[in-house]
């Protein structure tokens, strides 16, 4: 059915998804605009499509890729509002209407990367000797728009290609059911304390914002929620064992047969995995591991489970030291002769107070978030030439704030800061797109991002106060906007994070961690909340002695996340095994602290099942080689002067890493940047994981 198709002027007036002529107008989009727009958008591309691939189109760039992309972006532009609403104020009028059009739009994209006419259209081009003279981001586009119908299924036979189909459509589906299964599991659940005994350790702005909380909700007393900003600190602080393991218990069964039957996302794994399969076969692998490596700098499954174990074998020894450490504190000082999962993290917490004599609410008293953010803008200034400053934008909730970027005086982009938690906001912290760099009839289009995190909000007249770890957040969700707004290619496909390999994407984010701990770094940013006072060098040396604390459990940590992840879509057989027994397997292989077997631990893991990382999560670790190993290029300049602040390696960093986007293979960057291939020694020492005689 074909949709009344408005002049654009006329139509970005009754709908502002349709107003392409700048920011998104938050302050006037309402869930009723969604599926005029997007229909109308989608036949749009429809029609353009059909234009296309008629004989009389020619297969140049001019002709076909430009188009396809100009109209394309509009689609994903739309589209881009309605999921990141859908993210950020998950109120029921806006959850209707994105989930009411994703099946039309993940029915589009399926049609898409399935159609045969267009697929041949491209590959007219790539043997046309047009291909020869485009410039090399514009061959690098043509082939993984190749590559990407390969994958869609636009070479399967015809009557297979409505199944295909079927299979993206149901997949986004569960994708946004499962996120919304886990974001009500979450938030249905609060444990209340009712006399000020029950808080005993817990510091005083968590209670704060307890009560607030209570408050809120028309109560006496405290009330605290599985929200990170909440669940965290008493796991980390609270004397209340009892309160410890009632929050625990709910954390890690949420989404599961354990809680509401309709918030179970058991059966959603079980659908997922069964469609990942059938995709993989239909598209001729092994395995669904094997569709996801197509497009990323691993080889293969074997390969990525290589480096896994190897990983795991170099932090095994400290991990193993990390957890018979606390064991013995524990027992010796805390009477406490067994640890249970909701033991070790307030425990870790007085063990790392008793051996360094400093905690993590400490330190957050030095860092206020103006302080914060003034240190960070002043990182990214000197690193790579401009200067960030606060700009006006409508936006999605009255705690969004906005910024310009600017190199010698001209825009270079712009970005939204939303740091605090809220019901309505999905958990985690990401970064995403708003607008992309490009080139277009007008100009340049300049890009805009979305920095999203969930840290406590203020209380009363006081700033918010970050952890050392959220700061080290804030950075890494930087890195990402960095990678994306600093990009100077002006192809879209291409341009930022487009194009990058997904086990590529995170080595600017974690680069940017790096420089949490630094000296010259943080004494710029920071200042006692109450006295103003800087970060005392003393606490400062503490906190470096305690860097590593316990990181060889937290390596293993995240190797038995990736390997579970990879084994899951490798090895894995439903008929033999069920999801738990899989993960237990992986524990018995790598893990030094094994959960209870109630834990649920897969129904929460939406990176893999709702988040893109699906067979994928190695790439945190492979990308924190590739960051360490960049920063220790930092390392090396400032080894005279003091500082990794140093202005030239940046340049270097930007034009080689950032600047350059997907354009070019992110090995070829990182050798660009290193003159050399990537190597783990930095890692491994950045991470006290190398044995010292």
């Amino acid at each position: 059915m074909r949709h009344n198709v408005l002049p654009p002027l006329e139509a970005s007036r009754m709908n502002p998804l349709l107003d392409f002529s700048g920011l998104p107008r938050f302050d006037a989009v309402q869930p009723d605009h969604v599926a005029p727009a997007i229909r109308l958008l989608i036949d749009e591309n429809r029609a353009l499509i059909d234009r296309l691939t008629r004989a009389e189109t020619p297969a140049t760039w001019g002709g076909l890729m430009q188009p396809l992309t100009d109209a394309g972006e509009r689609l994903s532009r739309a589209w881009g509002i309605v999921g990141h609403l859908h993210s950020v104020s998950d109120v029921p009028p806006w959850r209707e209407a994105y989930n009411a059009m994703l099946p039309e739009v993940s029915g589009f994209y399926a049609d898409l990367g399935q159609n045969l006419a267009l697929f041949a259209k491209i590959k007219a081009l790539r043997a046309s000797p047009e291909f020869a003279a485009l410039t090399p981001a514009r061959r690098r586009i043509v082939e993984n728009d190749l590559r990407d119908f390969r994958l869609s299924g636009a070479e399967l036979p015809e009557d297979r290609k409505p199944r295909f189909k079927e299979i993206q459509e149901e997949l986004s589906a569960l994708a946004a059911k499962f996120s919304e299964n886990l974001l009500d599991a979450t938030n249905s659940h609060a444990e209340w304390v009712e006399t000020e005994t029950g808080l005993a350790g817990i510091p005083e702005p968590v209670r704060e914002a307890a009560r607030a909380a209570a408050g809120r909700d028309g109560r006496e007393g405290w009330k605290f929620t599985l929200q990170a900003p909440s669940y965290i600190p008493v796991l980390q602080y609270a004397d209340d064992r009892s309160l410890r393991e009632r929050m625990y218990r709910a954390y890690v069964t949420r989404a599961s047969e354990l809680g509401k039957p309709e918030w179970d996302n058991g059966p959603l794994i079980d659908r997922i995995l069964a469609l990942r399969g059938e995709e993989a076969e239909m598209l001729g692998f092994a395995n669904f591991a094997e569709v996801s490596l197509v497009p990323k700098m691993a080889e293969s499954p074997a390969q990525v489970a290589g480096f896994l174990r190897d990983l795991a074998a170099k932090a095994r020894p400290f991990a193993e030291r990390d957890i018979a450490g606390l064991r013995e504190f524990a027992a010796r000082e805390l009477g406490m002769p067994t640890l249970e999962s909701w033991d070790i993290p307030w425990a870790s917490e007085k063990l790392k107070e008793a051996r360094y004599a400093f905690s993590d609410e400490e330190v957050r008293q030095y860092f206020p978030e103006p302080r914060v953010l003034a240190g960070l803008f002043r990182v990214v200034s000197t690193l790579f030439g401009v200067t960030i400053e606060r700009d006006s934008a409508p936006a999605w909730h009255p705690d969004v704030r906005f910024f310009r970027i600017l190199r010698d005086g001209s825009l270079v982009g712009q970005f939204y800061l939303d740091l605090y938690a809220r019901e309505t906001k999905r958990g985690g912290a990401w970064m995403d797109e708003a607008l992309t760099r490009r080139r277009s009839g007008s100009g340049i289009q300049h890009p805009v991002a979305y920095l999203n995190c969930n840290f406590p909000s203020p209380t009363g007249d006081r700033p918010a106060t970050f952890t050392h770890d959220d700061v080290i957040t804030l950075f890494h969700e930087c890195g990402h906007g960095l990678h994306h707004l600093l990009t100077l290619v002006e192809d879209l496909p291409v341009s930022g994070i487009h194009g990058v390999e997904w086990d590529a994407v995170e080595l600017p984010s974690q680069f940017m961690e790096n420089f949490c701990w630094e000296w010259d770094v943080l004494q710029g940013m920071t200042g006692h909340v109450d006295s103003g006072d800087p970060l005392p060098r003393s606490l400062f040396d503490r906190m470096i002695a305690a860097k590593n604390f316990q990181s060889g459990l937290q390596t293993l940590r995240q190797v038995e996340f990736a390997l579970f992840d990879l084994l899951l879509h490798s090895e894995f057989a439903s008929g033999r095994q069920t999801v738990l027994d899989l993960l237990a397997q992986v524990r018995r292989e790598v893990a030094v602290v094994v959960p209870p077997p109630w834990n649920r631990f897969p129904q929460s893991f939406s990176h893999i099942f709702a988040g893109g990382y699906a067979a994928g999560y190695f790439s945190y670790k492979w990308a924190e080689v590739l960051s360490a190993d960049a920063f220790e290029a930092f390392e090396e300049a400032g080894s005279g002067t003091g500082s990794v602040l140093d202005a030239d390696t940046g340049r270097r960093f930007w034009k080689e890493i950032l600047a350059v986007g997907g354009s070019r293979p992110a090995i070829e960057s990182f050798r660009a940047f290193r003159h050399r291939d990537p190597m783990p020694d930095a890692l491994l020492r950045h991470s006290g994981m190398i044995e010292t005689g």
